[in-house]
């Protein structure tokens, strides 16, 4: 006689962390390769001259500013494919999607006069006439690259909205190969080419963008898997009211990226006046820092999408419980992170430098960097799950609070004990103040944007039970 026996079903709880870690995986993978051209651009020029190393720091400095807005400004196509498919109506997706390639296009030439424009700037800030000549001339070269950018940013979306991310992954994959191998005979001058420096980074990060925008648009043209959607039927000419509607839940994402982004880069503006010491241990800790980050912001572009196809299918409740999962896999990493930031702060920074001096500044600010771990991934998730209910403005709000009304301000204060301000220090915290605002400031946001996520799903869940 056999005794059946049987095998107990996999938890809700387990089977959407599965999920979630296969849809955000293969992003995780793509957003390193896209960082890793960045990281490829300055240790190459670093190799050339100091001159062209703070061309490319500088430019990069501005144009990573104006990249992730526009990262951001295009993310409604994520939130808008996401409802539908959860709806079941993949009929409407191939419109949203001709749709949101229009809005790229504006955006992305926009983008491009701006980044042209912020040239402007470098003849008011003091620098060095080559070093400022040098970083303008990398902004006019890699801005031409921005049209494809938001458009590839457009398909991204899609792509990801239909829980399909391997071409993500390996088109970001390809795009470090081809960055990594056009720089070394542009920026070198080998095979014949002409050495460019700081300008060769910008032409092959420029060319980049364009052949990883044709690229995505062979692989929805090629794969079996976007038949049901294929968005390339025919010609569209614009719907500006889809465009107005995509981007009034885009440019709060915009804006809420560039308070963080341009926060930060301020921040390493104002700790350069504390000498090469405490600015080397700050650009060390926020790398190493920002490279972690990559993990819950992978983690984040899934949730809006699982949440999006949760809402999109009528399920407030399915919604609450994926929203409440993924943030609190985030979280889990958020700790599991800070533990080793914390545990290994020396041998992260030997890895980065060899100055005792810098090694010593460094471990401080990262113990700093294990501490804003929990916030920081916290706010990312809840952020992305509330645009996964296609609501954009409150994260904005509270971005906008947290990073320009507490942590400069207070950074700013400790950082530089102004004379003026009855409550300052009586000596300057130096990078340290600067650091416990970034603390205080994603502190407030990670409690805030989690009070807004719960209070939105609960809202929904109420009026889908009357």
């Amino acid at each position: 006689m056999t005794v059946a026996t049987h095998q107990p079903a996999p938890s809700p709880v387990r089977n959407e962390i599965a999920t979630l870690w296969k849809l955000s995986w293969p992003m995780l993978v793509g957003q390193l390769a896209t960082v890793g051209m960045g990281v490829a651009d300055v240790a190459m020029t670093g190799h050339v001259s100091a001159a062209e190393l703070a061309a490319v720091s500088l430019g990069a400095s501005v144009w990573s500013i104006v990249l992730v807005t526009v990262m951001g400004i295009m993310m409604s196509i994520n939130t808008v494919v996401a409802h539908e498919i959860g709806g079941g109506r993949y009929d409407r997706i191939p419109h949203s999607v001709r749709q949101a390639l229009w809005k790229g296009a504006g955006v992305g030439l926009i983008a491009c006069l701006a980044t042209n424009l912020c040239t402007l700037l470098f003849d008011h800030i003091g620098m060095d006439q080559l070093v400022a000549d040098r970083a303008s001339m990398f902004l006019h070269v890699i801005s031409l690259g921005m049209p494809a950018f938001a458009c590839y940013r457009a398909l991204y979306g899609y792509t990801t909205s239909i829980n399909e991310t391997k071409p993500i992954m390996v088109i970001a994959i390809l795009g470090l190969l081809f960055n990594v191998a056009s720089n070394w005979l542009l920026v070198f001058g080998k095979g014949g080419f002409p050495q460019l420096g700081a300008v060769g980074c910008a032409v092959s990060t420029s060319v980049g963008m364009w052949l990883m925008l044709i690229a995505m648009l062979v692989w929805v043209k090629v794969s079996p898997v976007y038949r049901m959607t294929y968005p390339f039927t025919g010609w569209e000419s614009p719907d500006w009211n889809e465009i107005r509607t995509m981007l009034r839940l885009g440019i709060p994402i915009g804006v809420t990226y560039f308070a963080e982004v341009s926060a930060f880069g301020l921040i390493s503006l104002l700790v350069a006046r504390f000498g090469v010491i405490q600015v080397s241990a700050h650009q060390i800790a926020l790398n190493f820092a920002s490279l972690v980050f990559m993990v819950p912001l992978s983690f984040g572009i899934g949730l809006l999408t699982r949440v999006g196809q949760a809402m999109g299918e009528g399920n407030p409740v399915r919604a609450q419980f994926v929203a409440r999962v993924g943030v609190g896999m985030s979280v889990a990493f958020g700790v599991l992170s800070a533990a080793c930031i914390a545990l290994f702060r020396w041998e992260i920074a030997r890895a980065y430098t060899s100055d005792p001096a810098v090694q010593q500044a460094c471990v401080h600010l990262l113990l700093f960097a294990a501490l804003f771990q929990l916030s920081d991934a916290t706010q990312v998730a809840t952020a992305s799950a509330i645009r996964g209910y296609q609501v954009t403005r409150p994260p904005m709000i509270i971005q906008l609070v947290a990073f320009w009304g507490f942590s400069l301000p207070l950074g700013y204060i400790l950082g530089i004990a102004p004379s003026w301000f009855a409550w300052s220090p009586a000596a300057p915290m130096e990078t340290t103040g600067f650091w416990i605002g970034l603390v205080l400031g994603l502190t407030i946001a990670a409690v805030l944007l989690s009070w807004s996520m719960e209070r939105l799903s609960r809202q929904r869940v109420l009026a889908a039970s009357r």
